[in-house]
């Protein structure tokens, strides 16, 4: 039996956070603002962090520097509840870090160091302990240097090996991440990113095609998330279905993505069915959308299951269409 429910490996990053911020004042000047805020963040770092956040027993598998904003970001983890004897902790670089001027309508432009997230690697001596978990999360290929591709397949086909369910998003698609991501697919039980980042790897837009394009080279279940259009899942048994987003105001979309991750590996843990798993993955979207930050107004699995059952739900595009 694994000891952890879920560990969350790759790519952790500290967010410094101000809104609203509607221009860059010119010269030496300043505007002021409402809110700043540090952040955990991250494809596995938000991830991890609300998978802990909603009560899930979480490993946090990465690299830190061993600047302040490493020390911070460590201690915030471990005030989070995450378990961090695989955080490792490198004083050549800094801790990955990222300014997000975040504009009034939740749209979030990003000034980004890459750091510690590029020295990130799982040594041979730490990938069982790493794997020691119902399900392993991937996150961050694309921006992981040396962890990305053969390591990162060579840990997800181990996961396998052992039993493990995985799961897995990626981060700022590109036509050179499709090189690193295709060799993965056939390890990966959840695919969860969103339709532009898929899309952009696919060369589509529609997502049953998009998602069609991914079951067909080796993922079992595809989860496209579509904004605040909702979310279209393409299960590894039965038929694609869509489900709106919640409507509820939205503050910032960072980390929301990698919020939604969290409640579908949630619903995995506690062995619910994909639909009912997606629809607590949006309730989780929208509490983090609600707030500043990749936590946003996350505070509990049992909220969260209060606001999914409480919630309006939007009419989307899609469901128009």
């Amino acid at each position: 039996m694994p000891q952890f429910d879920v560990s969350s490996i790759g790519f952790y990053v500290l967010d410094i956070l101000g809104r609203p911020v509607s221009r860059i004042p010119e010269g030496g000047r300043a505007d002021y603002i409402e809110e700043i805020r540090m952040t955990v963040a991250g494809t596995a770092g938000a991830t991890g962090m609300d998978c802990a956040i909603l009560g899930l027993k979480t490993r946090a598998v990465t690299t830190l520097g061993t600047d302040d904003m490493g020390d911070w970001f460590l201690a915030k983890l471990r005030k989070y509840g995450l378990e961090c004897g695989l955080v490792r902790r490198d004083g050549s670089v800094q801790t990955s870090s990222t300014i997000l001027p975040v504009r009034p309508n939740g749209e979030r432009p990003a000034l980004h160091v890459p750091g510690t997230a590029t020295l990130f690697e799982v040594a041979d001596a730490d990938l069982d302990a790493a794997l020691d978990a119902s399900v392993v999360h991937v996150g961050g290929t694309g921006l992981l240097k040396r962890f990305d591709g053969a390591p990162t397949v060579k840990l997800l086909k181990r996961a396998k090996e052992l039993g493990r369910i995985t799961t897995f998003d990626l981060i700022q698609a590109t036509p050179e991440t499709w090189k690193l991501v295709e060799p993965c697919l056939p390890y990966i039980d959840y695919f969860v990113p969103s339709i532009d980042e898929a899309g952009e790897m696919a060369h589509d837009r529609d997502p049953a095609r998009v998602a069609a394009f991914f079951k067909a080279r080796g993922v079992k279940n595809c989860i496209l998330t579509l904004g605040a259009d909702g979310v279209h899942v393409s299960p590894q048994h039965g038929e694609d279905f869509h489900l709106p987003a919640f409507d509820v105001e939205v503050f910032d979309t960072t980390g929301c993505g990698d919020s939604f991750t969290a409640g579908i590996i949630v619903g995995i843990v506690k062995g619910w069915d994909l639909k009912q798993s997606a629809r607590f993955a949006s309730a989780v979207a929208a509490k983090v959308a609600m707030g500043l930050g990749s936590d946003g107004k996350l505070v509990s699995f049992d909220d969260t299951v209060a606001a999914m059952n409480s919630l309006p739900v939007k009419t989307s595009k899609v469901q128009a269409a």
